[in-house]
């Protein structure tokens, strides 16, 4: 099969789940709307593009292999917000014009963020039958993004080259070790003369994967050990509405389940 892959590493990364009153957790590793709002800003597809982000949600199939989950950081936010009353019937295209009423008016919201540390994970995309982009399209515009990428806010901008490749593998396991593999030797190829000799590991070595999650209906070729419902399927960007979707896991031999 045909996988673009690509990979991950930020420190800081928070990839939102179902948020209730001030509470806004994060996943272990990217969620499918996550996923699906980096492609859309790599090609420059508008939020407000109902039919764009469709073709999207709708073309590729998704897996992820976990390299590191990270570590916990949790953050108390507060911000000034006007009330609904004085937003009504004026633009407020930018948060500058939010605040742009009298500032008694203006009162406080209180939440509390989560983020994960150093987290760390690859990405494999197959494409669909009717998905609107080739998988080197994709690849392109990674390389060269329409719009600025986060990992799930705009606090969180990658720290490491995406590396998009376009791989044929029999399995997902197999494409993610051969990454990974290519990834090293790329890595060791621009040390030059400053990499370790043949045989030791390099400095910072990408980290092995340790789960690899995938969607129902991906050809992954793997037998799962768990699956799980994730409500993370896009359904309007707009109004921020998801759906249920089924996810399988698969635990390696360097994690336990």
């Amino acid at each position: 099969m045909e996988l673009l892959l690509f990979q991950l590493q930020a420190p800081l990364a928070s990839w939102g789940e179902p948020a209730v009153g001030e509470f806004r957790g994060t996943a272990e590793y990217p969620s499918l709307s996550a996923l699906l709002g980096l492609l859309g800003a790599a090609l420059g597809v508008r939020r407000d593009d109902e039919a764009g982000q469709a073709a999207l949600r709708d073309g590729y199939r998704f897996a992820i292999g976990v390299q590191s989950v990270g570590e916990l950081l949790r953050d108390y936010h507060t911000a000034q917000v006007p009330p609904r009353t004085a937003l009504k019937k004026r633009p407020h295209t930018t948060r500058r014009d939010e605040l742009r009423v009298p500032k008694p008016e203006l009162a406080t919201i209180l939440s509390t963020r989560d983020y994960r540390q150093d987290a760390a994970c690859l990405v494999a995309v197959q494409a669909r039958d009717g998905a609107p982009h080739t998988l080197a399209q994709l690849a392109d515009a990674l390389r060269q993004p329409r719009w600025m990428l986060w990992l799930g806010r705009k606090s969180c901008p990658p720290a490491a080259p995406l590396w998009p490749r376009i791989m044929e593998s029999t399995s997902l396991r197999q494409a993610f070790e051969q990454y990974l593999t290519d990834l090293e030797a790329a890595l060791r190829k621009a040390m030059g003369d400053h990499a370790p000799p043949d045989g030791e590991p390099l400095p910072d070595a990408p980290a092995r994967v340790q789960r690899i999650a995938f969607e129902d209906g991906m050809d992954a070729t793997l037998q799962p050990d768990l699956s799980t419902v994730r409500k993370d399927r896009l359904i309007r960007r707009r109004g921020w509405q998801f759906g249920d979707r089924i996810e399988h896991l698969v635990f390696l031999e360097t994690e336990a389940p």
